[in-house]
């Protein structure tokens, strides 16, 4: 093998380090992870700390976090997976002292820890903050669809109880239709078989049918007409791509704009994120100590009861507001066609006529202040403005918020490019990290803890590569 490099003798006798110290030099990562749990008051966080006074001694809760901890930085969240880590990985042999826990064990601490292992990751950030990473109060808000342990045949709604219904009915019809041929022909042994196979077929359709019955009943039951079977929490959610979706959570996170660090994260299973802004954002200014926050979000968030809620708690919003227009998409002219005049209490049609104010009136509980004009009928630009008498303009007591939220993201168009540049990234890692089956749990609070691992183990990689390891590790000493 010349002009390559030699490979060793797997018979030659060697001497390794004596120290299993030796093997792990300064800049290594889970050094990082050793000083952070051990810095940890783990009895203050919930962790059951306090071993059992018979029966086999149990595992201190430091190890097994450590466990976890090295296992989301490295794409190893299986339970299985990291006992044999445990067993023949050197960084593991250093971190947990030679420890191999079960995987039962293993399994049952991600389990029965939850609320801790979201405060460990909550802990985590309070460190960035005192180290002077989060000074920026500038948050981006998104939201993106994990899945869960649950198959998309496993979950129903309404219309997928209906449309399996139709499916079924439709085998029973030709099946029966393959039964009525057969006994208008001459009986035979093969005819007899294929007369029992469409027999049985049968029964299993009929007992198809039963079940769905009661599945049906379920879904009915519940509060938002839906059930999945395998994890009952998940639920059937839209995704981006046209006509796709995915059963699963709808993680919702708010994103430090400087370092990109995730500053709060909430798993939920609502599929919308209408109703989410305000929660995130005061979340964001809590754990910043902020007086003040800027938010920034897609038109997904857009709720002027969110925005309203924001405005109360000092939080300035940035986000886009989605065409919903009927009038627009009609090719008629829409309500940004019309500009109100604060000074006359009026609003000024593309025609140049003023819609002076009439009445209020109360809306799915906002007060909404009604505009319009008579001018209506003779007008030569009626037939692109409205198909009544005449064009009513709705205001909300609230709208200058609103427009006050159109009005910075005219003056910033590069908010929304900032938006994704920040925020999208940290769900790609993620996922990528988590693999394509996502979370491994089952239930919104186990699947919590798994996502408070995944952002724990994202935050650790960034102040790692923003402040590099030794600098982190003196920083969580001090």
């Amino acid at each position: 093998m010349r002009r390559f490099v030699e490979e060793a003798d797997r018979g030659q006798c060697t001497l390794l380090p004596e120290c299993l110290d030796d093997f792990i030099d300064e800049s290594n990562p889970v050094r990082v992870i050793d000083a952070f749990v051990d810095a940890l008051d783990l009895a203050e966080m919930s962790f059951e700390v306090e071993p059992a006074a018979t029966g086999r001694p149990s595992y201190h809760p430091s190890v097994l976090l450590k466990l976890y901890i090295y296992g989301y930085l490295n794409r190893v969240q299986s339970s299985r997976r990291l006992e044999r880590e445990a067993g023949r990985n050197v960084e593991l042999m250093w971190l947990l002292g030679r420890l191999t826990p079960d995987h039962q064990t293993i399994a049952d601490f991600r389990k029965d820890n939850g609320l801790a292992l979201r405060r460990v990751c909550a802990r985590f950030v309070e460190l960035c903050r005192g180290m002077g990473l989060l000074t920026t109060a500038s948050v981006a808000i998104d939201g993106s669809k994990f899945k869960a342990v649950n198959n998309r045949d496993r979950n129903f709604t309404r219309a997928k109880v209906e449309r399996r219904r139709s499916q079924l009915e439709e085998s029973v019809a030709r099946y029966l239709g393959q039964l009525d041929t057969a006994d208008r022909q001459e009986p035979t042994e093969a005819l007899a078989t294929k007369v029992t196979r469409l027999t049985e077929k049968l029964t299993k359709l009929k007992e198809e049918m039963g079940k769905l019955a009661a599945y049906e009943k379920q879904m009915l039951a519940s509060p938002d007409q839906q059930i999945s079977l395998t994890d009952p929490d998940s639920r059937s959610m839209a995704t981006s791509g046209r006509g796709s979706g995915v059963v699963g959570y709808n993680v919702q996170v708010a994103v430090d704009t400087e370092h990109h660090l995730i500053v709060t994260h909430e798993v939920t299973n609502s599929g919308s994120d209408r109703a989410q802004l305000a929660n995130m954002a005061k979340q964001a200014k809590e754990v910043l100590q902020t007086d003040a926050l800027e938010a920034v979000a897609d038109r997904g968030y857009f709720s002027s009861v969110e925005i309203l809620a924001c405005h109360e708690a000092g939080i300035t919003v940035t986000l886009p507001k989605p065409q919903t227009s009927g009038a627009k998409s009609d090719g008629r002219f829409g309500k940004q066609d019309f500009v109100y005049l604060p000074e006359e209490d009026a609003y000024r049609c593309p025609a140049g006529e003023q819609l002076p104010y009439r009445f209020t009136s109360e809306e799915d509980g906002k007060r909404l202040r009604r505009y319009w004009t008579t001018a209506c009928q003779n007008c030569s630009l009626k037939s692109q403005c409205t198909t009544g008498p005449e064009r009513r303009i709705p205001r909300w007591e609230h709208e200058h918020l609103l427009e006050a939220v159109q009005q910075r993201l005219d003056a910033n168009p590069q908010a929304m490019r900032q938006r994704r540049e920040t925020v999208e990234h940290p769900f790609g890692t993620m996922k990528a990290r988590m693999g394509a089956t996502h979370f491994l749990t089952k239930t919104l609070p186990k699947v919590a803890a798994e996502m408070a691992l995944s952002v724990l183990a994202y935050n650790l990689t960034r102040v790692m590569n923003i402040v590099g390891i030794k600098p982190l590790i003196a920083a969580i000493g001090a």
